[in-house]
């Protein structure tokens, strides 16, 4: 099966919008992957799905159907939900998939983030029909995809995904906030790297956390989040076909994410990558 891989969101922490991020965008992560007949599956819920939700009521034709699968819940992961518009149409319906963190359940997450204490409208008066469903490592199936989830190392529980189609086609990794290097306090085995590994291997497209350069690293250690350099070495280890830099620093505008593009370029290159290195950028889009 071929499939539609669309960025609408590719920063981290907080969304900077303006004119120093205007090519490669100042959304937080949101990715939409759409297969044939239109079947469609959401990759996290930052600020961008609100443009993808719009571009949905839009072009409707019947009742929208949307796969939500969340990598974890902090912030930049999940605010743009209450502003996804096709919760606010009857007939509907969206499956939001995630896991629980700790002993506070995916459901009271959401509801708590749309309590009337810092939002409007609760999530019982969306119009949309809405379904939680919990999941962890494993496998499950999500419409038309074989789902494989692991878990990463990056404070609270976070998962990442590998996604195949069920009738055979190209692999998509979803792989966002993620501490490859020493650093942090993880629940994770001695083996995990080795695991992880195995986990991407031979993946077509891997979307990784690059959100810092190896100097800003050195102060931001047990963050949970990667450079370009650790990303081209898993997608090196992993013989990853493609490498997606993924969940930029905020604080990086478009002229910096050009500089850390032709670094990891240069340096997959040198280093005998096989994969080839894009940086995502709002818009973009691949055909799987």
């Amino acid at each position: 099966m071929t499939y539609r891989v669309t960025f609408w969101g590719t920063r981290g922490s907080i969304p900077t919008p303006g004119p120093l991020t205007a090519r490669y965008g100042g959304n937080t992560p949101c990715v939409a992957v759409e297969g044939a007949g239109g079947h469609l599956v959401i990759l996290d819920a930052g600020t961008g799905i609100r443009a993808l939700g719009l571009q949905l009521v839009e072009r409707q034709n019947g009742a929208i159907r949307a796969e939500i699968l969340l990598t974890h819940a902090h912030w930049d992961h999940i605010q743009g939900l209450p502003y996804f518009k096709p919760f606010f149409g009857a007939g509907n319906a969206v499956r939001i998939w995630g896991s629980r963190q700790g002993t506070t359940s995916l459901e009271a997450i959401l509801r708590q983030q749309m309590d009337p204490a810092v939002f409007p409208v609760p999530l019982d008066a969306l119009s949309a029909s809405l379904t939680v469903q919990e999941v962890g490592p494993g496998e499950f199936t999500v419409g038309e995809f074989r789902v494989r989830a692991m878990k990463l190392r990056h404070p609270g529980t976070t998962l990442g995904y590998r996604l195949t189609p069920v009738s055979g086609g190209a692999s998509l990794a979803y792989v966002t906030d993620n501490e490859l290097g020493p650093g942090g306090h993880y629940p994770t085995k001695a083996s995990w790297r080795k695991e992880f590994v195995a986990f991407l291997s031979g993946v077509d497209v891997l979307v990784h956390d690059a959100m810092y350069t190896p100097e800003e690293l050195e102060t931001h250690r047990g963050w949970g989040h990667s450079t370009y350099e650790e990303a081209i070495g898993l997608a090196t280890d992993a013989k990853a076909r493609r490498l997606v830099l993924f969940h930029h620093e905020p604080e990086h505008g478009d002229d910096v994410m050009d500089e850390v593009l032709a670094a990891a370029r240069e340096l997959a290159q040198t280093g005998g990558c096989p994969a080839e290195v894009l940086a995502a950028a709002e818009g973009m889009q691949l055909t799987l």
